[in-house]
Formats: C-alpha cells, structure tokens, sequence
C-alpha cells in the first residue's frame, strides 16, 4: 500500500515539475513576452564584412560610422539576426540594396529599435519595393506609413525615400 502511494505521489511531482517548465520556460506560458531576449550583436566591422560578402552596400550622409552621430550609419550593437536578415533578403530578392541607416542615434526609440540593434533602413529602387509588396499587407504603421509583414514576422515600412526594416528574426537564414 505504502509503495503504491509514494509512486502516485511521484508521478504527479514529475506532472507539476514538468508543467511548470513548460509554463515558465521563455517564450512559452505566462513567461512568453514581447520583451527582447538576449541576442548576439556586431560589431561595425563584423558586420560590414557579412554586408560586403553579400554584396550589401551601405552609405552614410555624413561619411562616417559613429553610433553617436546622426548622420552616420553604424552597426555598432547591431543584432547577428538583423545583419543575417538583411543578407537573407539580399539572396532571396537578388535585389540591389543599399543600408543607409543603422543603429546610430536619431531614430525613433523603443525595445525594437535601430538603437537596439533591431532595425536597418534600406534605399529604394524598384526591385526591392516590387519584392517587399509581395508581402502582406498589415495597414498603416502609427506614423501612416505602410507597412508589409514577411512569411517569417519580420516588418518592412515605406518611409517614403527608403524601407525601415524591423527584423524579429534572421528571416530563414
């Protein structure tokens, strides 16, 4: 008898151990949030390497890449998944595409932001504005700017001369 009970009672710590890890485990339960995990980030110079062996191009109105100037274009804290997404949209488009905006200061703030690493902006020209309208179209984005949804989540709004690009992910790298 006494046997039977500390199996019985085994079995059900082993259920509650096991549900509260899944409960509480990131991204899942009452743990999952859209607040950001831990990511990898780049240096400039890391990344401008993935960029160059691309053949992403990048430009800056001030001819710089200070993270602390607003017209230069940094990757300085750049996340790995963002570059790795930029790369992706480069192979699946074989679009042209030229970053003019990185996560130097002077774009609007936020957990998911260019300061955050999260974000690049991208020159326009037709190919990759005919390639990005492929996606869903999700509405206007608060700022009334048009926005498009990628099969992987990842968002991509017509700022009018260029393309920010939120990348959630590396978009199937």
């Amino acid at each position: 008898m006494r046997l039977g009970r500390v199996l019985k009672f085994r079995t059900v710590l082993s259920a509650l151990v096991l549900a509260l890890g899944v409960l509480f485990a990131p991204g899942v339960g009452i743990a999952a949030s859209h607040d950001a995990y831990a990511v990898s980030k780049l240096t400039h110079a890391q990344a401008t390497s993935m960029f160059s062996s691309a053949g992403i191009t990048w430009s800056s109105s001030g001819g710089c890449s200070n993270r602390n100037v607003s017209t230069c274009t940094s990757f300085d804290q750049l996340n790995l998944a963002t570059a790795q997404g930029a790369v992706t949209l480069k192979h699946a488009s074989g679009c042209a595409l030229n970053i003019t905006g990185g996560t130097e200061t002077g774009h609007a703030s936020g957990t998911y932001s260019h300061w955050n690493g999260y974000k690049l902006d991208f020159g326009k020209n037709t190919c990759i504005t005919n390639y990005i309208h492929r996606f869903t179209y999700i509405g206007l984005r608060g700022d009334g700017a048009p926005q498009y949804k990628s099969g992987s989540g990842n968002i991509y709004a017509d700022e009018g001369s260029h393309w920010d690009v939120l990348y959630y992910n590396c978009g199937g790298c």
